[in-house]
């Protein structure tokens, strides 16, 4: 997808579907370690739904308060936000708002990224049943691997293999990491998977010890 809007239409029904799983999946979940080092699953959904109740200006003012530190910033934010009513955060990830968001300088596939990927960071380690669609996966697949070493996020995949077994995508060469496409996503992004839902010679590198 390299649309704009259809991107933003992938983005909406991405948040939607995290939300319909949310509210089907109980009070428990809420409390649900993710893949985020720290956070709940209500800290994560709190990250991504700032812009639900964050303007510019206030979003900025936020940063100043944090000495201009985005990760303090975020870590402030989804401590407190993580805290608010389960019905709250699930009305901001329907926002409209939120699903025509954009970080700065990124835009609309830099937006489904970070929508998919946190999503995973929920559902991979809950776990939920859930498989995000393809298109969704093949427009963040490229945006998060880089096979020739540390991509954006320090994660080196030299000498990797990533295979996916779920569609035909693969990266790299080398010790193979074969799992769910959504997992291998994941694995670019620098998380540790669950026990099980990787497999190759390589695969207990990235996976929870």
């Amino acid at each position: 997808m390299t649309d704009a809007d259809a991107l933003h239409r992938a983005i909406a029904d991405e948040y939607g579907a995290l939300a319909d799983l949310l509210e089907a999946s109980g009070p428990d979940v809420w409390n649900a370690p993710s893949l985020c080092e720290k956070w709940r699953t209500r800290e994560v959904v709190a990250h991504v739904t700032m812009p639900a109740r964050y303007d510019g200006p206030a979003f900025m003012a936020e940063l100043e308060a944090a000495g201009g530190d985005f990760t303090r910033l975020s870590d402030t934010i989804a401590a407190r936000d993580g805290a608010l009513p389960e019905v709250t955060l699930l009305a901001d990830l329907r926002a409209p708002v939120l699903h025509g968001w954009e970080p700065p300088g990124g835009g609309a596939e830099a937006a489904l990224t970070h929508c998919v990927i946190h999503t995973l960071d929920i559902v991979e380690a809950v776990p939920l049943a859930y498989r995000v669609p393809e298109p969704s996966l093949r427009t963040v697949l490229p945006l998060v691997t880089n096979d020739a070493g540390p991509n954006v996020f320090g994660v080196d995949l030299g000498g990797i293999e990533l295979r996916a077994d779920d569609l035909d995508w693969s990266l790299g060469t080398g010790a193979e990491v074969r799992g769910p496409a959504q997992a291998l996503s994941l694995v670019a992004c620098g998380r540790l998977l669950p026990a099980g839902r990787l497999h190759g010679a390589a695969a207990p590198r990235f996976m929870q010890s």
